[in-house]
């Protein structure tokens, strides 16, 4: 094993990211190669600065017009060099900044400066990587976004361990995920919550949450190691009351020793931007400290120049710049207050409904989610497109999502209405 990844995993040695941390994660570490000697040069090379593999004249990277006016908003320093691996450290401070406005309580908890990912997709992807062996348990709700199969137990060969994501009552089922816990008591298990849930647009309320982390520090004293992701890819489209508007991972950051929380978001849907692939892994857990937030970030920093390098230079100057403007915060209102009339439209026309579809619970998000009956939501995804042009998705045989966020106010009742009929039609 590499000397630095030794000198890593001695600094997290008995931290619950320690203990939980898989053997590929323990070999890696960030070189002190190329790029490490280049940060370094690019602070104290006075005179001439020959380590990094760009192309530049008179000190400014050489450049296309073409590409360069097209992003006339930015400087050529802004687009075309390589960005720090962990991320433009202005962009990772300003996030930190932002996610401690939106989530009040984090006041005070000790948090690690977030990674820069390239989308949410390949954070969890790196956690995956980090904390999982082959066969380890990844305890998620039933209904959960179609990726979360592919990383974890296509490519890592973990195994899903779903519960029912509601109970009888209909709201989340903190019992079936209590019962999951118990089966592996005193072992290691890595949790995904993600709310808003993809595909259902539910999220917790106050008063699930707060059972929520009960349950999960009782686990915790029993001895169970647990890594809990908080998926925060739709975080902040919250459209009821009663609804928890802080991420879970608030609660979560200094709950117990054994408990690591890995805060997993991106400016994806938050800003905006969904191309421009911008993604955030931040880490908290009682009892560390700064020494060992820095090792966690060292080795997701390992992950990340083992596989793509670095993430893409313009899209995060993008994002800082909207983080920056003095107009965010307006802007971002009149977006959300747009999507949230879709939702109070969806919700209205959901429940004028006379076909035998069933709305799963839903109060934030994008999407809304039918159970259909007699497992033909294929069938009636088909029937959709082919005689009414609308297009769904379908998923475990069962279920219809609609994502109502993509689809214009006026034309949402056409929409739902389209869907009535072919149930009625194919599902009754």
């Amino acid at each position: 094993m590499n000397p630095i990844a030794k000198e890593l995993n001695a600094v997290l040695e008995g931290t619950i990211a320690g203990k939980a941390m898989s053997k590929l994660g323990k070999r890696m570490y960030f070189p002190k190669g190329i790029i490490s000697q280049a940060a370094e040069a690019k602070k104290e090379a006075y005179a001439v600065d020959a380590t990094i593999g760009i192309a530049t004249e008179k000190g400014a990277p050489m450049s296309l017009s073409a590409i360069r006016n097209a992003l006339s908003g930015l400087s050529v320093g802004e687009v075309f060099p390589y960005a720090a691996t962990a991320g433009l450290p202005k962009l990772r401070e300003a996030w930190k900044q932002e996610t401690l406005k939106k989530n009040p309580g984090l006041a005070g908890k000790a948090v690690s400066l977030p990674v820069v990912v390239t989308g949410l997709t390949h954070g969890i992807s790196i956690l995956a990587d980090m904390f999982l062996e082959p066969g380890d348990p990844v305890i998620v709700p039933d209904l959960f976004w179609d990726n979360y199969e592919l990383i974890f137990a296509d490519r890592v060969g973990a195994e899903i361990r779903g519960f029912p994501l509601f109970d009888a009552a209909g709201g989340f089922n903190v019992n079936g995920l209590a019962s999951e816990l118990a089966k592996v008591r005193g072992k290691k298990a890595f949790m995904v919550l993600n709310f808003p849930n993809n595909p259902t647009g539910y999220t917790l309320k106050a008063a699930e949450a707060a059972r929520l982390t009960v349950v999960l520090k009782a686990e915790a004293e029993k001895g169970t190691s647990l890594v809990v992701v908080c998926d925060d890819a739709y975080f902040g489209l919250f459209y009821e009351d009663d609804i928890r508007m802080e991420s879970v991972f608030t609660d979560l950051a200094d709950l117990h020793e054994n408990i690591l929380a890995v805060k997993a978001d991106a400016a994806t849907k938050e800003e905006l931007v969904w191309g421009l692939r911008v993604g955030f892994l931040s880490y908290a857990a009682r009892g560390l400290e700064p020494k060992h937030h820095e090792a966690l970030v060292q080795k997701t920093m390992a992950f990340i120049r083992a596989s793509i390098s670095c993430s893409n230079t313009p899209g995060q100057a993008l994002v800082l710049k909207a983080l920056e403007s003095a107009t965010h915060d307006a802007e971002k209102d009149v977006t959300f207050a747009a999507i949230k009339t879709r939702y109070v439209e969806t919700r209205k026309l959901v429940n004028a409904m006379k076909g035998p579809l069933k709305a799963l619970p839903f109060n934030s998000g994008y999407f809304m989610t039918f159970a259909t009956p007699g497992g033909k939501a294929e069938v009636l995804r088909r029937l959709l497109l082919e005689k009414y042009g609308v297009g769904t998705i379908s998923f475990q045989g069962k279920y219809l999502r609609v994502a109502y966020s993509s689809v214009d106010i006026e034309n949402l009742p056409k929409v739902f209405k389209a869907i009535d009929e072919a149930a009625i039609s194919c599902c009754s």
